[in-house]
C-alpha cells in the first residue's frame, strides 16, 4: 500500500514537473533551450548581412573609382597607370581638380560704334534718365558684358578754343559723363576726328572728366606715351588689352608725335603695331579700335583691309572699325575678324541702322561674334523687330568679304 502510495507520488511529482517545464517553456522561451539556436542563427544572419553590404558598397566603389578615371580619361585627365585603382583614383583627382580651376572662363565684351551726345539726346536723358535714350533690351545686353567700348566722338569740356576750318565741332558738358556710366561703359576710344574740336585744353578736360567718372580711355594721350598705353583688364581669369588710334585727323598738329596732348595716329602703321607687340606682353586677348574710311560708305577703302591685316599680324586679336558712321562689312583674316565699321550708336535723332557687337571669348582664345540689330527715332536707340532685323543681316552678309550672319545674328567665317 505504502509502496503503491509513493509510486502516485512519484509520478505525480514528475507529471507536476513536466507541466511547469512546459509552462516555462512556452511562456518564458529564455529559460528554454531554444533560446541558444534562436541566438546562434541571429548571429549569423547578422554576420552573413554585414558582410553582403560590405562587399556591395567594396563593388560600387570600385565602379564608381573605375567610372571617374574613364570620364577623366575621356576629357584629356592625365593619370599614371598603377595596380591599385583606389591609389589611380585619389592621385588623378587633384591634378584634374587643379586644371579646371586653371581654365579660363568665357568672357563678354561689347562694342558700339560713335557716340555724339547730342542737344537732342542731352535733351531726352533730362527728361527720361537714362531709358529714354536707349532701350532696356540694349542696356542690359551692356549691362551684362564684362566689358563694354565705345567711340566717344567729342570731349567732355566747356573751354578750349573751337578749331577753324571745321563743318562740324563738338563739345560736351562733363556732366553727361553719367550718360556712359549709366550705360556701363568701361572704356572709350578718343582717337577720332572729334576729340581735338576745341584743342587741347578740352582733351585735358576730356582725361580729367573720364577719370573722375571711372571711366577708362585708350588712343590719346598727355604725350606720346600715354596715348600708345593699352587698357588691361582681366576677365574671366584672362587679360584682355584694347588700342585705339586715327587714320582720319583735320590737321597733322593733331598727331601726337607733333603735338601733345594729341591722338594717336596710323597713317603709317608702325607706331601702333609697336604699340601692338608691346601690349600682347601684358594681355592674352587684343582689340584694337581704329577710326578710318569714307564717311556714308558702306565699303572699306583698300588702305583699312591693309592696315587691318597688318594689325594681326602684329598680334591683334579682334579689329574694330569706326567713323564712317554707317555700317560695313565683316572680314576674317587668318581666322581673326575685322568688323570695319558699326556706325553711329547714339548721335542726334535718327539712326538708320546699327549694331551692338557682342564678342564671346572661348577658353581657347577664339572671338565668337553676335550682332544685336538697332535703330534711333527721336533720339532713341533701341533693338529692331524681328523682319527687320533679319533684312539686316543679310545686308550685312552681302556687304562682307567672307563671313556669315545666321538668323540670331552670330557671324562666323565662311
Amino acid at each position: 500500500m505504502k509502496r503503491h502510495t509513493g509510486r502516485k507520488l512519484i509520478s505525480l511529482s514528475v507529471l507536476i514537473l513536466i507541466g511547469w517545464s512546459l509552462y516555462f517553456w512556452v511562456n518564458y522561451p529564455r529559460f528554454g533551450g531554444s533560446e541558444q539556436k534562436e541566438e546562434i542563427k541571429t548571429w549569423e544572419q547578422l554576420v552573413e548581412e554585414e558582410a553582403a553590404k560590405k562587399a556591395e558598397t567594396a563593388e560600387r566603389a570600385s565602379s564608381a573609382e573605375i567610372k571617374s578615371s574613364q570620364g577623366q580619361s575621356a576629357s584629356g585627365g592625365r593619370m599614371q597607370e598603377t595596380n591599385d585603382m583606389e591609389v589611380k583614383g585619389s592621385e588623378s583627382a587633384a591634378p584634374q581638380t587643379e586644371h579646371e580651376a586653371q581654365q579660363p572662363e568665357e568672357a563678354a565684351l561689347v562694342f558700339a560704334g560713335d557716340i555724339y551726345i547730342s542737344p537732342y539726346v542731352q535733351e531726352n536723358y533730362n527728361v527720361s534718365g537714362i531709358t529714354g535714350i536707349v532701350s532696356e533690351r540694349l542696356l542690359s545686353e551692356m549691362a551684362n558684358a564684362d566689358i563694354v567700348m565705345v567711340n566717344e566722338e567729342f570731349p567732355f569740356s566747356l573751354g578750349g578754343v573751337k578749331a577753324p576750318d571745321k563743318q562740324f565741332n563738338f563739345r560736351v558738358d562733363p556732366l553727361y559723363t553719367r550718360i556712359l556710366t549709366d550705360m556701363g561703359v568701361d572704356l572709350v576710344t578718343l582717337a577720332n576726328n572729334h576729340a581735338l574740336d576745341y584743342g587741347t585744353e578740352a582733351l585735358t578736360d576730356t582725361f580729367e572728366a573720364l577719370e573722375a567718372a571711372n571711366i577708362a580711355y585708350v588712343g590719346a594721350g598727355a604725350d606720346k606715351e600715354r596715348a600708345m598705353q593699352p587698357y588691361v583688364v582681366q576677365a574671366g581669369q584672362r587679360n584682355y588689352g584694347f588700342l585705339a588710334a586715327s587714320r582720319v585727323i583735320p590737321v597733322t598738329d593733331w598727331n601726337v608725335e607733333n603735338q601733345q596732348p594729341g591722338l594717336l595716329c596710323t597713317y603709317d602703321s608702325k607706331l601702333l603695331r609697336e604699340a601692338i607687340k608691346k601690349a600682347k606682353e601684358t594681355c592674352e586677348f587684343l582689340t584694337v579700335y581704329v577710326h578710318w574710311g569714307i564717311e556714308k560708305s558702306d565699303s572699306p577703302q583698300d588702305y583699312q583691309k591693309q592696315l587691318a591685316r597688318e594689325y594681326i599680324d602684329a598680334g591683334a586679336d579682334l579689329v574694330i572699325g569706326a567713323h564712317p558712321h554707317v555700317l560695313q562689312g565683316i572680314e576674317y583674316y587668318n581666322g581673326k575678324p575685322i568688323v570695319y565699321s558699326l556706325g553711329n550708336y547714339i548721335f542726334n535723332q535718327e539712326i538708320v541702322a546699327t549694331v551692338l557687337l557682342k564678342v564671346r571669348v572661348t577658353p581657347d582664345n577664339q572671338p565668337l561674334l553676335q550682332l544685336v540689330p538697332a535703330s534711333a527715332s527721336g533720339a532713341k536707340t533701341q533693338e529692331m523687330g524681328s523682319e527687320e532685323a533679319e533684312e539686316l543681316y543679310q545686308y550685312i552678309e552681302d556687304i562682307s568679304v567672307n563671313a556669315a550672319v545666321a538668323a540670331d545674328g552670330s557671324v562666323a567665317p565662311k
